[in-house]
């Protein structure tokens, strides 16, 4: 899973848009949407292609696709439901 916040954090600070996220990688708006918000996964090639885009040095790519508390939370989860 990725770090929202992160992603959202850096795409303000070089003010670029969903949709200009969207244009670059040659996806639909709504796609990366779902992408940045973890509903839909993001493959390995778009993660180091929108890190190019957001300018992500290599030594942080870890604190923005491999958020560790998201994994946690979403393996908790899965806990819960199967003990339902």
């Amino acid at each position: 899973m990725i770090n929202t916040n992160k992603i959202k954090g850096r795409m303000a600070e070089l003010q670029m848009t969903q949709k200009d996220i969207a244009n670059s990688l040659g996806l639909a708006q709504s796609t990366v949407n779902q992408k940045i918000n973890n509903v839909r996964p993001m493959d390995l090639d778009e993660a180091e292609k929108l890190s190019d885009l957001l300018h992500i040095q290599s030594k942080e790519f870890e604190t923005y696709f491999f958020y560790k508390e998201s994994c946690a939370v979403q393996i908790c989860a899965e806990r819960v439901r199967s003990n339902e």
